[in-house]
């Protein structure tokens, strides 16, 4: 049986004020939908979640069922499910207001998982960021580690004490995925590129900083490089850079680079390979922007539209 990966965080619905005038409901919350992403895509994937066992729940369990994503736990344990209300603007980007329920339930796996990510409001928000804390430190000997810093401030606000938290998880992860809003978000003083380097000098084995319409970078220790990104008419940008996210870890996970034992020719990878894995990662951010919601491609999709 193939190692699966772990995905830790939150899982939620977003409300959606689209620009008609319409509100639409769609599944949602950044680990889930990289979870979602990878079973897509082809990897075994299991998610540790927390949700309520009413409406919006349902439409969860629903969701999760019809793309292949386990339960890595019982998610029924909260009193009412997480939600963000979008609200989309005239270029497709989404503004939020968020009302986040509740811990996360501790994973047990039976064994070690090939990739522990994490990511947005689960990994730093308590109670479940400690749950979250435990887990990273529990499995990293044995699983590769990937986060997601995905800043929310306003649901998290941005403080020392907030920003010492993402540095300390960025310490421990093999993989770090920031966009460049994420980035001047924590750290406002500095240029995205600057706080790349930054992160990698924590201790991460690569950093990937999107830029929306401009592609993604690939910051190692061995230089930078960089890929545009596909040009297309954008539904909305819900979801895009965890369908990116998840679509690079897949590519690693192809490359026969994720797991402990692959921890070191995970770190030394040549900058073109890492060329081709963001490109790949692209072209799905791409197919996920150019229809509503959090809706990231298949295996086929993406194939489809390889060049």
């Amino acid at each position: 049986m193939k190692r699966s990966v772990l995905v830790i965080g939150e899982c939620l619905v977003d409300i959606v004020n689209n620009s008609d005038g319409s509100v639409s409901e769609h599944p949602g919350g950044s680990p889930a939908n990289v979870a979602v992403a990878l079973a897509r895509l082809g990897t075994p994937v299991e998610l540790a979640t927390a949700y309520a066992d009413d409406r919006l729940g349902a439409l969860l369990d629903q969701h999760l069922a019809d793309s292949g994503v386990a339960l890595a736990v019982d998610p029924h344990v909260l009193d009412h499910t997480s939600s963000a209300v979008a609200t989309i603007g005239p270029t497709g980007s989404a503004s939020y207001v968020f009302d986040i329920a509740g811990a996360l339930p501790h994973p047990t796996p039976a064994e070690p998982p090939l990739l522990v990510h994490t990511g947005s409001l689960g990994a730093v928000m308590e109670p479940g960021a400690a749950t979250v804390a435990a887990t990273l430190a529990e499995l990293a000997g044995a699983s590769t580690v990937s986060y997601d810093v995905n800043a929310r401030p306003a649901a998290t606000g941005v403080s020392p004490e907030l920003v010492a938290q993402v540095e300390t998880l960025v310490a421990l992860s093999d993989v770090v995925k920031a966009s460049d809003e994420d980035l001047e978000t924590f750290f406002p003083d500095a240029s995205p590129e600057a706080s790349a380097e930054r992160l990698l000098s924590l201790g991460a084995g690569a950093v990937v900083v999107t830029w929306g319409g401009r592609g993604a970078t690939c910051h190692t220790r061995a230089g930078s490089v960089e890929t545009p990104s596909v040009k297309v008419d954008v539904a909305d940008t819900i979801g895009a850079g965890d369908s990116f996210c998840a679509a690079m870890l897949d590519g690693l996970r192809r490359a026969d680079l994720l797991g402990a034992e692959r921890r070191e020719a995970l770190r030394a990878l040549p900058l073109d390979a890492w060329r081709d894995i963001i490109a790949r990662a692209n072209r799905a951010a791409a197919i996920t922007v150019s229809r509503p919601g959090a809706n990231p491609p298949t295996e086929a999709e993406l194939d489809a539209v390889a060049t």
